[in-house]
């Protein structure tokens, strides 16, 4: 009887899902810390995405989409992930807040952990896609296709996170993390290092790496055309334009993560500070936010664009005039090309 009294206790005590943990803040007084910033970041964000949303398709038609350049379409494909992931992480937010409690029914829980999952790993994909585009483009000046209205980009990345939250979903990893729903805090532990941790410290390792080299790339080819005119170079120039336009996608996503990546690292390892998962709660929102500021400088170089392209055919075109009527086709073959590489 002595024994059944001090093992049942200690067995109650035993996590069973994350249910069984308890809301996050309550006990320490840092409930309202939590949910109040993250809530502030995911309005501001979404408020951003509606307003991206709507300035895109108000200054180029719908029927055009896929013939839109390839960052016009980006921010687009992005902003659609940040809104989606806002209003079901709002919803979730809220929830937690007003009740004081964790998300009921578990159901509803599971479904915001499953969009949760689908649109992060879209957009981790997606600005990885980014990088290996701006890569390819100043290594071995090509310009990746997706394929006719992009359906190998948007198979990939919205079929693949699909598939893997299915799977989640299936073997019950999805629920409450004490914090928001995701991955549950107990039976989710292994998916999330697996689902999250190892994919985004990858992700991130390799965007940062074709970062640096695509830059790198970029500064010695400046340097050693900063007095060249001709249609070599540019060409090149124009890569060059084109893959730092790719790059801002890249660093936004730095931005948006970097504390995440680092959660990851350190749960492994230790207990986390409160200050680094209210980094987490911060900037893993601001992603409609970012991307807003991707879209405003795409738009301004857009506007800036036409006077250089118009000054870089005529200097082309001035040096080769006089020469002949095949030196005339290449030159209409060099302008196609400058063209298409101009277009991202």
């Amino acid at each position: 009887m002595d024994s059944d009294n001090l093992t049942t206790p200690s067995a109650a005590r035993v996590p069973r899902d994350g249910y069984d943990l308890p809301v996050y803040g309550i006990a320490n007084g840092q409930f309202y810390n939590l949910h109040v910033p993250a809530l502030t970041c995911i309005f501001l964000g979404l408020f951003t995405v509606i307003g991206v949303l709507v300035a895109s398709f108000r200054l180029q038609s719908y029927r055009t989409f896929f013939s839109w350049s390839k960052s016009e379409r980006f921010v687009v494909y992005l902003a659609l992930c940040d809104g989606l992931f806002n209003i079901a992480h709002s919803m979730d937010h809220l929830h937690i807040i007003i009740t004081r409690n964790h998300v009921y029914p578990k159901e509803l829980c599971q479904f915001y952990g499953f969009m949760l999952t689908e649109f992060i790993t879209a957009q981790n994909l997606m600005v990885n896609v980014v990088a290996f585009n701006a890569f390819i483009l100043i290594y071995f000046r090509k310009n990746v296709e997706f394929g006719k209205y992009d359906w190998r980009l948007l198979l990939y990345t919205f079929g693949t996170p699909f598939v893997a939250a299915s799977i989640a979903a299936a073997l019950g990893t999805l629920g409450t993390n004490g914090a928001f729903c995701y991955f549950d805090g107990v039976k989710g532990e292994l998916a999330n290092i697996f689902f999250t941790t190892v994919p985004l410290l990858l992700i991130l390792s390799i965007n940062i790496v074709l970062y640096c080299l695509t830059w790198h790339r970029i500064h010695d080819e400046a340097v050693r055309l900063q007095d060249s005119l001709g249609k070599d170079a540019r060409m090149i120039r124009a890569s060059h334009k084109a893959a730092r336009t790719m790059s801002l996608f890249v660093a936004a996503f730095f931005v948006q993560w970097w504390a995440m990546a680092l959660y990851g690292i350190w749960q492994l390892v230790a207990e986390v500070p409160q200050t680094l998962f209210q980094f987490v709660t911060t900037f893993s929102n601001i992603g409609g936010i970012l991307n807003g500021i991707v879209y405003i400088i795409i738009r301004r170089r857009k506007l800036m664009g036409p006077k250089e392209s118009s000054g870089s055919r005529e200097d082309i075109v001035s040096q080769d005039s006089g020469k002949g009527t095949l030196n005339s086709i290449c030159n209409t073959v060099d302008m196609v090309s400058f063209k298409k590489t101009e277009e991202f």
